[in-house]
C-alpha cells in the first residue's frame, strides 16, 4: 500500500490588502474546499495560521470557515497547530514562541470549536530548531513536519522518524521536497505524479509520502491547479480503489479512460490511499532516528554547511534582516519592561496591552521575506509596513513606561533604546530608497 499524505498551509499575513485576500479566496481557498467536499474520499493535513482565519472572518469569506470546518467535522480535514502570526520561532525566546502557539490554538478554537483537535505542528516556513522541539513536546503536541532537507538519517519511508526533545519523545514527519516541489513549480501533472509514487514503493510493501506546500499553490500561484491537479490525483486514487475492491486486481478495463494511460506500463494497479498526517501514525512503526537539521523547507545544502539555517529571513549577509531583527529585539525589550511594572498606572497599563497586541503581529515573517533583493524577492512596502507595526510597538511600550512609576534612571535609560530604534528605523529606509 501507498499511502498519501497531502499538506497544505494556508497564511496570509496581518499586513494583507483587502483587494489581494479577495482573489486569493476566489481563485484558492473557495475551490479548494469545494473541490474537496465533492470527493468525499479526499483527504488532506492543513494549518491554518490564526491570523488569516480572523482576516477570512472580517473579510466577508466566513464561509470558507464553514466550509473547512465541515471538513474536519466530516473526517476528511486533519488541522495541525502553528504560530498565529507566522513568526520564524527559532528567533524567538521561548516565552515568545509559546505565546505564538497559544493564541494560534485560542482563535483557531474559537472558530473551529471541538473540530480544532491538532495531534501535529507545523513550524512557519519549517524552520526548525531543537528548541523548537522541545517547545512544541512541552506543549503536548505528539510530532512535528519539518522540510526533508532536515533529515539528518536514513530516509523514511516505511518507519516514522523518533527523536528525543529534553526527558520526552516527538515524531517528525518530513515533507518530499522533491515531489514537492515539483507540484509547487507546475513540474509534475497527476499522472507523472502517481508514477513517481509507484516508482517510490518499489520492493517495499508500505510505503508513506507526505507532500506540502502553499495551499495559495492551487488557484492562486496556478489557476485551476485544484482542478487540474489535485483533483485529478484524487479521482485516480478512487477508480484504482473501487477496481480492487471488486477484487479484480489486473483487470483495467474499468479504469476511467483519463487513468488508463497512467497505468498502461504496469502489470497491476497500486494500492494507492489518501490519509491525514496522524493516520499514519497508526499504520507505521516508529524508529529513534538522529536529530533533524536546523533548516527551513527554503534552505540548500549549502547555506546549512555555512550554518545560515533560515537565509530568507535572517541572512547573516542581508543587512536589511540585521538591522530588522536588531528592531524587533528592542521591541521585544520594550514590550516585557512595560509589561512588567508594578503598580503602574491605568492608562500606563492601558498603552503597554497595546504595545503587547501590536508586537504579536509585528513578529511576521513577511517582511523577512521580502527583503532579499538578490533573489528577487523584494517588496519595499511590504517591508515597511512591517517596521511601522514595529514602530507603533515602542512608541506604546515606551508611553506605558513614561506614564510609570519606575525610576526616572530607568525612563532615561529606555529612552536611548526608543531612539536607538529610530536610528535603525531610518537605516532600514535609507536602504529601501537607496
Amino acid at each position: 500500500m501507498i499511502y498519501w499524505a497531502p499538506f497544505l498551509h494556508f497564511y496570509q499575513p496581518p499586513t494583507q490588502f483587502h483587494a489581494i485576500l479577495k482573489k486569493i479566496c476566489n481563485e484558492s481557498y473557495r475551490p479548494l474546499v469545494k473541490m474537496l467536499l465533492e470527493h468525499p474520499g479526499a483527504k488532506v493535513t492543513i494549518n491554518m495560521c490564526a491570523v488569516l482565519t480572523e482576516s477570512l472572518n472580517d473579510h466577508g469569506a466566513a464561509d470558507i470557515l464553514s466550509g473547512i470546518k465541515q471538513l474536519a467535522h466530516n473526517g476528511q480535514l486533519e488541522f495541525v497547530e502553528s504560530g498565529k502570526y507566522h513568526p520564524i520561532l527559532p528567533l524567538l525566546p521561548p516565552k515568545e514562541m509559546r505565546r505564538q502557539i497559544r493564541l494560534n490554538k485560542r482563535t483557531n478554537e474559537y472558530f473551529f470549536g471541538d473540530d480544532y483537535n491538532p495531534k501535529g505542528f507545523f513550524p512557519p516556513e519549517m524552520c526548525y530548531s531543537q528548541e523548537v522541539g522541545r517547545m512544541v513536546r512541552s506543549l503536548g503536541y505528539s510530532w512535528i513536519l519539518l522540510g526533508g532537507i532536515a533529515c539528518a538519517d536514513e530516509w523514511p519511508l516505511n518507519f516514522i522518524s523518533q527523536i528525543s526533545v529534553g526527558s520526552q519523545s516527538i515524531s517528525i514527519f518530513y515533507r518530499d521536497d522533491i515531489l514537492s516541489n515539483k507540484i509547487s513549480f507546475h513540474n509534475l501533472d497527476a499522472a507523472g505524479f502517481i508514477k513517481e509514487l509507484v516508482g517510490l514503493s518499489h520492493g517495499k510493501k508500505d510505503i508513506y509520502v507526505v507532500t506540502a506546500m502553499d495551499a495559495e499553490t492551487f488557484g492562486h500561484h496556478i489557476h485551476h491547479w485544484e482542478e487540474l491537479f489535485l483533483q485529478e490525483v484524487y479521482e485516480t486514487i478512487d477508480n484504482i480503489t473501487s477496481i480492487h475492491k471488486k477484487r479484480d486486481l489486473k483487470q483495467k478495463t474499468d479504469l476511467a479512460d483519463a487513468h488508463k494511460k497512467i497505468f498502461a506500463e504496469l502489470k497491476e494497479l497500486p494500492h494507492i490511499e489518501a490519509v491525514t498526517i496522524s493516520e499514519l501514525m497508526e499504520k507505521f512503526s516508529s524508529r529513534k532516528t538522529k536529530v533533524p537539521r536546523p533548516s527551513s523547507w527554503s534552505t540548500s545544502k549549502d547555506e546549512i554547511a555555512k550554518k545560515n539555517f533560515y537565509p530568507l529571513w535572517k541572512d547573516p549577509q542581508n543587512r536589511i534582516h540585521e538591522l530588522q531583527w536588531e528592531h524587533i529585539y528592542l521591541c521585544l525589550e520594550l514590550v516585557e519592561q512595560a509589561m512588567n511594572i508594578k503598580d503602574n498606572t491605568e492608562e500606563g497599563r492601558h498603552f503597554a496591552i497595546i504595545a503587547r497586541g501590536l508586537l504579536d503581529r509585528a513578529i511576521h515573517s513577511c517582511q523577512m521575506w521580502w527583503a532579499n533583493k538578490a533573489t528577487g524577492r523584494w517588496d519595499i512596502n511590504m517591508i515597511n509596513k512591517g517596521l511601522i507595526m514595529q514602530e507603533e510597538v515602542a512608541l506604546n511600550a515606551y508611553k506605558s513606561i513614561s506614564l510609570s512609576p519606575a525610576k526616572d534612571t530607568i525612563k532615561k535609560k529606555l529612552y536611548h533604546k526608543v531612539t536607538a530604534g529610530r536610528d535603525i528605523s531610518n537605516k532600514i529606509r535609507d536602504l529601501l530608497i537607496a
